[in-house]
């Protein structure tokens, strides 16, 4: 039944249901955990998968039918919040799985009002990942406004460094990075080593394209964040992106002004 034909009885009741749901698989999840294999186990499987899955006949549905299978709830979604598309085609596979959103402090309230959207509504389980200082602690010790200056510092303190942190229990991580996004991801694999972060790296996504994106929250309801209809194809940090001209790289919004495309989450 579509949300909108619902009573507020309805929504109440479904709601309900969702959290209990939710409440019954993180107590139920510790249980359903297999001991995490050693580095250079993991590095075995994802050398297999990456030649295992260098062919263009490859497809999402099933790279992550061999995740589910392989790595089950060790493996976690990074998701921006620009929409729910990835954890929304992982979730077909891992029920509950877990998303992580990094909760910079920096954020746009349309981003974090998709977050929340999403957490109570689907079938995933959000981690907010934080980082170790406030944003009013990293001011005191390193001056306001850090990313106008530094930026590289800046997200490597609340972004790059908090992952790294969380990710240290997984065996595995899913990302949304696409090959059409720029020419810094132009050929991103379907799998690979994750060396830096000592696990397997899945890009599920990765031969998408944005008008894939949106077809795919088009016809299967799920949520994007308001800014993407609004010139934002690509959604940090509220001081650090800014709207995109037509034509222009999806990323060119991303730290405008610096010689700087990439976080260093994915490099």
């Amino acid at each position: 039944m579509a949300a909108a034909s619902l009573t507020l009885a309805e929504r109440r009741e479904r709601q309900q249901r969702h959290d209990a749901e939710r409440a019954s698989h993180l107590a139920d999840r510790e249980h359903l955990l297999a001991p995490r294999r050693s580095n250079a186990e993991l590095e075995a499987l994802a050398h297999e998968a990456e030649a295992r899955f260098d062919s263009p006949d490859t497809t999402t549905s099933e790279v992550l039918a061999w995740v589910a299978e392989t790595f089950g709830l060790r493996t976690a979604v990074a998701c921006s919040m620009a929409d729910a598309v990835l954890p929304a085609v992982v979730a077909e596979h891992i029920d509950w799985v877990d998303t992580l959103f990094l909760d910079t402090g920096y954020h746009f309230a349309e981003t974090l009002g998709t977050r929340d959207a999403v957490e109570s509504s689907m079938r995933l389980t959000i981690v907010d990942v934080l980082p170790l200082q406030t944003v009013a602690e990293q001011d005191a010790e390193h001056g306001a406004e850090l990313h106008r200056r530094d930026p590289a510092q800046c997200c490597a303190m609340r972004k790059v460094e908090p992952l790294t942190r969380t990710l240290a229990g997984y065996e595995a991580w899913i990302t949304g990075v696409r090959r059409d996004e720029g020419p810094t991801r132009a050929t991103t694999p379907w799998v690979t080593w994750d060396d830096k972060n000592g696990l397997v790296k899945i890009n599920p996504l990765a031969t998408w394209t944005f008008d894939d994106v949106l077809d795919y929250a088009r016809d299967h309801d799920v949520i994007i964040n308001p800014l993407v209809n609004d010139g934002y194809p690509s959604i940090g940090c509220a001081p650090c992106t800014r709207r995109v001209a037509p034509g222009e790289d999806p990323r060119a919004g991303r730290w405008a002004g610096f010689d700087k495309t990439e976080c260093g989450l994915h490099t």
